[in-house]
């Protein structure tokens, strides 16, 4: 089954932010919560976990700035 993963939420006035960079390559099989990349923003910088085991496939870029909610692999 496919699993879209978004750009987390990082703060209440934050609505967008910058993809760090990605722990995992494209690809790869991913244990669920694994980290697989960083989202930074002006106010924080954090992990995105994986929802759920599965193999990896990105739809953002590093230095990519995106809205939150935006759908990244």
């Amino acid at each position: 089954m496919k699993v879209e993963i978004q750009v987390p939420a990082i703060g209440e006035s934050v609505t967008e932010a910058v993809i760090g960079e990605w722990l995992i390559n494209e690809g790869e099989y991913v244990e669920q919560d694994q980290a697989i990349c960083m989202i930074e923003s002006e106010k924080a910088s954090m992990e995105v976990p994986a929802p759920e085991s599965g193999v990896l496939f990105i739809k953002g870029q590093t230095g990519d700035t995106v809205p939150i909610g935006t759908v990244i692999a």
